[in-house]
């Protein structure tokens, strides 16, 4: 990165905003070697999420699954694996969140973000290399999880068009998650702290249609059960995967990944050029 800095300034004409695509592979390169350095942040993103399934599953599945409107009593636990599913892959995708924020707010402490701002690397590419790292690193962990999913009896009825569909959703979804947590990593003031603020994220997911449906929350809680962002991502994957009636989900979901990439990246550059004329 030392020597593309130096013939950058050496050709003052050419402008960094033509080496974005450049610069945010470089920095991509960079945490894709640092996740599988130190892989216990992605362990984790994936442990998680297969624990809480299979506790959903097992010990509560036959009792949350004969409730289910239209359920068979008898195959509870075959019917709340299905609807419990995509809230595990959204709650998957919001763990990331807390891994990239740790690392973000590492390479502000530790100043290494402090000497990428000496240096002519598009200072966006230095954001984007962690969020496209990140999202990457959540789709691996959707898939590993969904295919514990399978292997306990998720049986989802997709077509090839719904699955590139709903692939598509995940992928924006992971993006736009990714964005926030770079955004509390740098506003968090040190490491310890940048994994507790995306925990408001990973509570987002229980508060939603994902493990029981908002009709069954009081009153006062539906409103923002259904109205909050998770509540439509996980409609859309449910009915992408399953059939389920999709109604204005994918819309809403698309509308709010939309909102999420804006704020988290005009929330990360003022915090980024804030720093910079420190």
């Amino acid at each position: 990165m030392t020597t593309i800095a130096a013939k950058r300034r050496t050709a003052p004409g050419t402008g960094q905003q033509s080496h974005v695509i450049a610069d945010s592979v470089t920095m991509l390169r960079r945490n894709l070697l640092h996740m599988l350095r130190y892989p216990g942040l992605s362990v984790f993103t994936i442990v998680g999420p297969v624990v809480l399934l299979l506790f959903f599953v097992f010990v509560f599945g036959g009792t949350l699954g004969a409730g289910l409107p239209g359920a068979d009593p008898a195959g509870g636990r075959e019917a709340y694996v299905a609807y419990v599913m995509p809230g595990i892959l959204l709650l998957t995708i919001a763990g990331s969140a807390g891994g990239i924020a740790t690392t973000v707010s590492m390479d502000m402490t530790e100043g290494i973000t402090a000497r990428f701002r000496t240096m002519a690397i598009s200072r966006a590419a230095v954001l984007a290399g962690h969020v496209l790292g990140n999202t990457i690193q959540a789709i691996i962990a959707v898939v590993l999880v969904l295919g514990v999913g399978l292997l306990i009896g998720f049986r989802p009825t997709a077509g090839f068009v719904e699955w590139i569909s709903a692939a598509g959703l995940i992928v924006l979804i992971a993006y736009a998650i990714s964005w926030l947590g770079v955004a509390m990593g740098m506003q968090a003031k040190s490491a310890e702290t940048a994994s507790n603020l995306p925990l408001v994220l990973t509570f987002l997911p229980f508060l939603s249609s994902g493990f029981v449906p908002t009709e069954s929350m009081p009153e006062w809680l539906q409103w923002f059960a259904q109205y909050q962002p998770f509540t439509p991502f996980i409609e859309a994957i449910r009915g992408l995967l399953l059939g389920t009636p999709l109604g204005w989900s994918p819309v809403l979901a698309i509308g709010w990944c939309v909102v999420l990439v804006v704020a988290g990246y005009a929330w990360s550059m003022a915090i980024y050029e804030r720093k910079s004329v420190r």
